[in-house]
């Protein structure tokens, strides 16, 4: 299985773009979307709906994590040839499966939100805390 990050790095690959080219479509820096083709920062949904849009496929194919998918680009930007016709394989799950992983995904991501609330609430209240007991002093 390749994770997101490997599949957008091997399509782009296959379409023969360049991380200058894939840069400049999603409009963010080159080393921005460097660090997205390296796995090295979260990728926001929006901006995985962008590329899977620039790939020309649905998010979830994109996000597909079984052996079984095959994504077919026709044209003179690939790598890859075989019966002329160009190709890149990456994996996928099955739709139910890849549904259920962007849910979880996304309620991961709510509850590293929430934690973070919370860390800055206690802090908060903690200085307010130092404020009241200067004051009653």
């Amino acid at each position: 299985m390749f994770p997101v990050h490997e599949k957008i790095r091997l399509v782009t690959l296959a379409k023969g773009w360049t991380q200058e080219v894939m840069a400049e479509k999603l409009e963010m820096s080159i080393n921005g979307y460097g660090n997205i083709e390296r796995g090295n920062c979260d990728i926001t949904l929006s901006k995985l709906e962008q590329i899977a849009n620039l790939f020309g496929v649905d998010l979830l194919e994109l996000l597909d994590a079984n052996d079984r998918n095959v994504f077919n680009f026709m044209g003179t930007n690939n790598t890859n040839t075989q019966n002329n016709q160009k190709f890149c394989t990456v994996n996928s799950l099955s739709l139910e499966q890849a549904e259920h992983q962007l849910e979880i995904e996304k309620l991961q991501n709510i509850i590293e939100l929430n934690q973070k609330e919370i860390v800055l609430k206690d802090q908060q209240i903690r200085q307010l805390t130092d404020i009241f007991d200067m004051l009653k002093k």
